[in-house]
């Protein structure tokens, strides 16, 4: 995995990201070079410059952008080329289409004809077709394994294993055994533990095994605890990662359960600058801004079809925890019948929840009624991208029961979220531990990369209708 201003990002995904930006700036080349051809112009080849490349730049970005959106780089090798891929990759070229058309009438000096937009997408087509064949074919050979030992043979061995081998989509882990401690009891297979000669070292045993990472998964490090053997093993080359490391980069959450309170303190992340805050900020302002104007008639239709639904009033306004635990009332389109909470209790939202309207099921499965939201991003109450607010009365009762609930607090909330694009609907206090884990990794890695993957993946959840 690689480490992107914070982030995890596999290497398969971002060699393959670059290889299949090099496929469409060379696909938009070699379209334009035919077609000048094919006119008798090859007086014209020199004219492809700085100009043409800036075209083939927007072509590629927005290229790129719509297979983003659609999912198209949460690669999946068991998937293959089989039909989602194609049902994917259509609608990914048609928006990346409509993008170049709404680029090239803000910029018109782009444009580069009918005749050569044609060959590109057909050429380019034909090129992540190929790009990602090749890739496929070759997540079957063994290279692309990373053989692993687990130092510890307790549940968080077991935990941690049963991880390494659900890793199907962009890692493949051969795990060569467990070296047991002797404070834990035994949850793995007997006959997968790796025993060592008398006064062999923990060195000598990874290089028996051509182990290349050992990942640290004992839970109670008193007593017998080999820290000099894995300081060894660092020395020699070997990568040591704790179990809490290996969580947060296989899953892109931080985990709860099992974290020693010392690696949040001690740990990187958690940038809080002033360079980052008034970065967010500036995102946050331009953001909501663009989508202000760009969704004013959306939401101009919105509001008429709640009135006209009910006669109801047409937005929702709900008090909300914020940074630092200071309340703020957040505003929505009304999704709910007007005595949802007749009862004076606050209720979980459920999914189907018989409360919702017609127009508010519509509202909700687009995202819609969230737009209103961006005016309390102007404001400053929330973010674009951060934890998604919840109300004080929940806010109390999970704090009690989930550990570091408390920590999502320590920057604004979102409208939109990393929980909301990697989980699914939530209800419960056992949802809102799921989700508080991918709050965590956000709130520690945030970044302006990630918040732009966030959105990019919140424009794919809005074209599926999935996460919440």
């Amino acid at each position: 995995m690689l480490r992107i201003s914070n982030h995890y990002v596999s290497k398969i995904v971002f060699v393959l990201l670059f290889v299949e930006v090099l496929v469409l700036l060379g696909a938009a080349y070699i379209g334009a070079t035919v077609r000048f051809m094919e006119l008798g112009q090859n007086a014209s080849l020199p004219n492809l410059d700085h100009h043409f490349f800036t075209s083939a730049i927007a072509f590629t970005a927005a290229i790129i952008f719509s297979m983003s959106a659609m999912g198209m780089y949460q690669l999946d090798f068991n998937e293959g080329l089989r039909h989602p891929f194609f049902m994917k990759l259509m609608p990914s070229f048609l928006m990346g289409f409509l993008i170049l058309t709404l680029v090239f009438y803000v910029a018109p000096d782009l444009y580069f004809g009918r005749g050569i937009m044609a060959l590109v997408f057909g050429i380019a087509a034909g090129g992540i077709f190929l790009a990602r064949m090749v890739f496929f074919k070759s997540s079957e050979l063994r290279f692309l394994e990373t053989r692993i030992l687990f130092l510890g043979s307790g549940p968080l061995a077991k935990e941690c294993s049963d991880l390494a081998m659900q890793s199907t989509s962009y890692h493949r882990y051969n795990i060569a055994g467990f070296v047991p401690t002797p404070t834990e009891e035994l949850c793995v297979p007997s006959t997968s533990l790796l025993k060592s000669r008398e006064g062999e070292s923990l060195v000598a045993l990874a290089r028996q095994y051509n182990v290349e990472e050992i990942v640290v998964s004992v839970q109670n490090r008193r007593g017998g605890f080999p820290i000099k053997d894995l300081l060894e093993c660092k020395l020699q080359g070997f990568k040591v990662t704790d179990a809490a490391t290996f969580f947060e980069r296989e899953t892109c959450q931080i985990r709860v359960d099992s974290l020693q309170p010392s690696w949040l303190v001690f740990g990187g992340g958690f940038d809080q600058s002033f360079v980052r805050t008034f970065m967010k900020r500036s995102f946050d302002i331009v953001c909501s801004l663009i989508i202000m104007v760009l969704t004013l008639p959306l939401m101009l239709l919105a509001a008429l079809a709640v009135k006209l639904e009910d006669r109801g009033p047409v937005f929702y306004s709900q008090e909300r925890v914020g940074k630092d635990g200071a309340p703020f009332f957040v505003h929505k389109f009304r999704s709910m019948r007007t005595d949802a909470e007749k009862g004076g209790k606050p209720q979980w939202a459920q999914k189907n929840d018989p409360r919702i309207t017609r127009v508010g099921n519509f509202m909700r499965k687009t995202r819609i009624d969230e737009l209103p939201q961006v005016l309390n991003v102007l404001k400053g109450d929330m973010s674009f991208v951060g934890p998604r607010p919840e109300r004080q009365y929940f806010v109390d009762q999970l704090i009690e029961v989930v550990p570091y609930y408390n920590v999502r607090h320590s920057v604004k909330p979102g409208i939109t979220g990393w929980a909301q694009v990697r989980y699914g609907y939530g209800s419960s206090a056992e949802d809102a531990l799921q989700k508080l884990q991918y709050d965590l990794y956000y709130v520690k890695n945030n970044s302006l990369f990630l918040d732009v993957l966030i959105l990019i993946d919140t424009l794919k959840v809005v074209l599926f209708r999935s996460g919440r």
